[in-house]
């Protein structure tokens, strides 16, 4: 059985500020603050705070005094209480008081986050301080929904925490006192080509217009190329539009035509025309060509031969036709249960029904919440929707939810493929 008290090793500040400190299996207060001193690259903890009910003076707490930290109390091994009633030491930085909720500036003193927690890592009994945590989930950590952080973790695992390196943030003053000032990153022109352009797209989408295009046009060639093709059209946008078209075309022209044509797309004609006549022929052609087939309609790329089954149909049954009929349907991997009318009712995925019931009907097991594409969709479009939501097949319905087709994924991706 796992243990509910396992020792931590990683974990963020929220996990543990508040948290029952104990001495001798008694409670002497709570966790309320964590104390270090800025001399190395990762700071050490040096000193616990220990809040204390009734008025009794806070205890600094040396690390070395710790006995045990775990998921459900921080253990302490010392002599007498009363000789670690104290205030922490002028020069200590403490984590809750100092850092949390501060904003994060970067060189140029715009704003680029709030931080929203701290992570710490024990290694060889030693507890380092290791990131300022200013992501989404740090946020939903910090005020009470981790339940809600985890699920997201767990639902979507290329999502990873947006957290800055301590190494980026710059010395805080020697004599901090009550820090009320912000944390100042060494980021701007040191260090902001390391963030990787899915991280660094998702702070430009949070800034207002004047910071985001500081930061923007502070990036190389290739850096920002790569950054551009990972923000929101939005952004897109808002990016092209504030730079100059020289500059545009040169970001532009460091893409593939496939990526170049999915941020033009979104451009008006006149201003994508503009970039088209600075960027080298050859790739404009293939992205003109791109940009026409993007605007197909998708029924002209929709397939017919897909298993339509009836809801009253068995999974046994439907199985047993599958089997017969699989080698001539050029989507196999979904089932999609429609009535007398051809509306679309649900779809099953094959590998569920492999899993099913055999006496079970099909309006039982199948998934009604269908993502669909419409008969005015158009290529680019498609596309758009396959990055968004990674299925291996769309279908596509009419205004009366009837199903006119389905878009398999592969023929997408080779269309573009093509002409790379």
């Amino acid at each position: 059985m796992k243990n509910q008290c396992e020792l931590e090793h990683n974990f963020f500040l929220s996990d543990i500020i508040g948290r029952k400190v104990t001495f001798n299996n008694k409670k002497v207060g709570i966790l309320s603050d964590i104390a270090i001193f800025e001399t190395e690259k990762l700071p050490e903890v040096t000193h616990l705070i220990v809040g204390r009910p009734f008025g009794h003076q806070s205890l600094l707490i040396p690390w070395k005094n710790v006995k045990n930290i775990n998921n459900c109390e921080i253990e302490i091994e010392i002599d007498k209480i009363e000789k670690f009633e104290r205030d922490p030491i002028e020069s200590q930085v403490l984590l809750k008081d100092h850092i949390l909720d501060k904003k994060v500036l970067d060189l140029d003193d715009n704003e680029v986050e709030v931080v929203y927690d701290v992570k710490l890592i024990l290694r060889n009994d030693v507890l380092y301080v290791t990131d300022v945590d200013s992501s989404k989930y740090g946020l939903l950590r910090r005020i009470g929904l981790k339940w809600l952080a985890n699920y997201i973790y767990n639902l979507a695992s290329k999502i990873k925490s947006e957290t800055i390196p301590w190494t980026y943030v710059q010395p805080l003053p020697e004599h901090i006192g009550s820090f009320k000032g912000n944390v100042k990153l060494k980021v701007l022109k040191e260090k902001l080509p390391e963030i990787h352009p899915v991280d660094l797209a998702d702070i430009l989408e949070e800034l207002d217009h004047d910071q985001r295009i500081a930061i923007f046009t502070a990036l190389d060639t290739e850096h920002a190329s790569d950054t551009l093709e990972e923000v929101e059209p939005r952004v897109q946008r808002d990016l092209i539009s504030s730079i100059e078209k020289e500059r545009a075309a040169e970001l532009i022209n460091d893409m593939t035509p496939a990526q170049a044509a999915d941020v033009l797309a979104i451009l008006p004609a006149s201003a994508v025309d503009d970039i088209l006549t600075l960027i080298d022929k050859e790739n404009a052609e293939k992205i003109e060509f791109l940009l026409e087939k993007q605007e197909e309609n998708i029924q002209n790329y929709a397939t017919s031969h897909i298993f339509k089954f009836s809801p009253d149909m068995t999974v046994k049954q439907a199985l047993k036709e599958f089997h017969d009929n699989a080698k001539e349907k050029d989507v196999i991997t979904y089932l999609y249960i429609v009535d007398d009318q051809n509306k679309l009712l649900g779809i099953v995925d094959i590998r569920d029904l492999l899993q099913d019931n055999p006496e079970e009907k099909l309006e039982n097991t199948m998934t009604t919440n269908v993502i669909s594409l419409g008969s005015e969709n158009t290529l680019m479009e498609a596309s758009r929707m396959f990055s968004r939501y990674v299925f291996r097949a769309l279908p596509i319905v009419d205004e009366n939810e009837t199903i006119l087709g389905v878009i398999p994924y592969k023929d997408i991706m080779n269309l573009k493929h093509r002409f790379i």
